[in-house]
């Protein structure tokens, strides 16, 4: 099966690209294939309506927590909510909107949690700064959504051969290290001799039985150089191909009937 991992971002340029690794699971390997970079989003929509077979991971919140869904009056069917009240929207009416929502609620109240976020640590889908995750939902959704791909509890009628999953980096370091562990950072300043040692080890356990054993597979033919990246982006897409192999090998959505609104994290359990 072909398998891509993407690391995401809401913004693409070439100082921040889109980050793809195409890898080969056959059996109990995932074999790496190559890595490109794209510098807008039209080569996603390229690879996301390509012929299948193919599983894709990728790294952005897919949809919005149930609270906010209901606050916000939204229909509970994730292909209507992001049909009718997320694509219509620009970019600066989609912030003013979430501004809007956040700014008379009580502290704690303001930006909601996901039940997949609360198992793996993740932040709020609504969250447009630091991290701004609400922006790679607003961007990313309505591709996913144009693109016709099937997404395993939240669109059932897309095309079968194609299927994409929400990956989420965090929470495969959380499975192969056993915690949060500090690897990457966009910022020079804040890069260290640390953060690439973390980023070795992180390769080094992909190859371990041991350590990829909830997943049920190794990697086999990763380069080296997916560690130098200091910004984390190479390495974090082959973590996204890591998380759709394991969804394509009989991975499951968590029980549950929020998980058909709001999407889920594809990782094994904690």
């Amino acid at each position: 099966m072909k398998i891509y991992g993407i690391d995401f971002t809401s913004s693409p340029s070439k100082r921040k690209p889109l980050a793809r690794v195409e890898a080969r699971l056959e059996g109990d390997v995932l074999a790496f294939v190559d890595i490109r970079e794209w510098s807008d989003f039209s080569d996603l929509r390229a690879c996301l309506t390509s012929p299948g077979p193919w599983v894709a991971g990728l790294d952005f919140p897919f949809g919005q927590s149930s609270k906010f869904i209901e606050n916000m009056r939204w229909p509970r069917r994730w292909s209507c909510y992001t049909r009718t009240k997320v694509k219509p929207l620009s970019r600066e009416r989609f912030r003013k909107m979430m501004d809007a929502y956040r700014r008379p609620r009580p502290k704690g109240d303001k930006e909601h949690l996901r039940e997949t976020d609360r198992m793996f640590g993740a932040v709020s889908p609504q969250k447009l700064h630091g991290v701004p995750v609400g922006l790679m939902f607003f961007e990313g959704a309505p591709i996913l959504l144009d693109a016709n791909v099937r997404i395993p509890g939240l669109r059932e009628d897309g095309c079968p051969e194609r299927v994409a999953v929400e990956a989420y980096p965090g929470a495969a370091l959380q499975t192969l290290l056993g915690g949060k562990t500090p690897y990457k950072n966009d910022r020079k300043s804040k890069q260290t001799a640390e953060q690439s040692q973390a980023r070795e080890r992180i390769l080094n356990s992909l190859s371990d039985k041991n350590a990829m054993k909830p997943y049920g597979f190794t990697v086999a033919d990763a380069p080296d150089h997916l560690a130098d990246d200091p910004k984390g982006d190479a390495l974090d897409a082959l973590l996204c191909a890591v998380q759709a192999a394991w969804a394509y090998r009989g991975g499951c959505a968590p029980a549950g009937p929020e998980c058909g609104v709001e999407g889920w994290i594809a990782n094994p359990p904690l």
